[in-house]
């Protein structure tokens, strides 16, 4: 057929693409409309498709495996896919199905299957700690970003036509950076938890050698109990009689005796 990778890679975005920025809404937006989500992904699937199949008639007078691979072909279904659901689900979500969803209800119904804090410390679930690491990572990553696709992209144009040389540089900072993330993210993890794993090897190596090590753990505050959705809250007595239909008893206040009375 003529397929190759990057035209599977680059039709996926065809495919999929029209799901990202209604996702995103329904995710950061309180009127995102679920409904106006779905409406959006699958309109611009159609109108993503449409575009693709037109864009390769165009260019190319004639549909085909390599008219529709082409890159313009592909970039014009790719932003059609996007930028089309996006637009479809934000008028949606304005003028016709506006909600007003509170997302700070989530940490109210979100409820743990159990409540397993073992080897967090106190500082892992501070949650000034982990506003402050979210600031962080959110601020290195749009810069990240910014970086990537718009400064990068830039510094490319001056060269025009890459040289022989240039290209070959190119690629080499390429695939110095997916190894330098490979290693990073390889190697990071290891140095953070160097201390468990030290002690795992050392208990192997012990058995192994079937040395007797006295093991002393450290006692580990009890977790409060998380609230499931089986618990109820206590209902008060009125509020159950109510529910079964039965009269509620009133309380007669006491009367004092004749001496307290006196």
């Amino acid at each position: 057929m003529g397929l190759n990778l990057g035209w599977v890679y680059l039709f996926m975005g065809v495919v999929i693409g029209s799901a990202v920025i209604p996702l995103w809404n329904m995710m950061t937006w309180s009127k995102a409309s679920g409904t106006g989500a779905v409406i959006a992904a699958w309109s611009g699937l159609v109108l993503a498709l449409i575009g693709w199949l037109v864009g390769a008639k165009i260019q190319g007078e004639s549909v085909t495996v390599a008219t529709l691979g082409t890159n313009e072909v592909m970039l014009s279904g790719n932003l059609i896919a996007i930028f089309s659901s996006g637009i479809i689900h934000y008028i949606y979500s304005k003028f016709i199905d506006p909600q007003d969803y509170d997302f700070s209800t989530l940490n109210e119904n979100i409820h743990l299957v159990e409540q397993d804090l073992s080897g967090l410390g106190e500082q892992q679930q501070d949650r000034k700690v982990l506003r402050h690491a979210k600031r962080w990572i959110a601020r290195r990553g749009y810069l990240l970003t910014f970086v990537k696709i718009i400064v990068w992209p830039i510094l490319s144009i001056p060269a025009g036509v890459f040289t022989k040389p240039f290209f070959a540089f190119w690629v080499l900072l390429s695939i110095a950076w997916g190894f330098g993330a490979a290693i990073t993210i390889s190697v990071l993890p290891l140095f953070e938890s160097q201390d468990e794993i030290g002690k795992v090897c050392s208990g192997m190596l012990n058995y192994i050698l079937c040395k007797k090590v006295e093991e002393t753990y450290a006692e580990e505050e009890p977790a409060a109990p998380a609230k499931t959705l089986e618990e109820e809250e206590p209902v008060p007595q009125a509020a159950k009689a109510l529910e079964e239909d039965e009269p509620v008893k009133e309380v007669e206040p006491a009367t004092p005796s004749g001496d307290e009375a006196a």
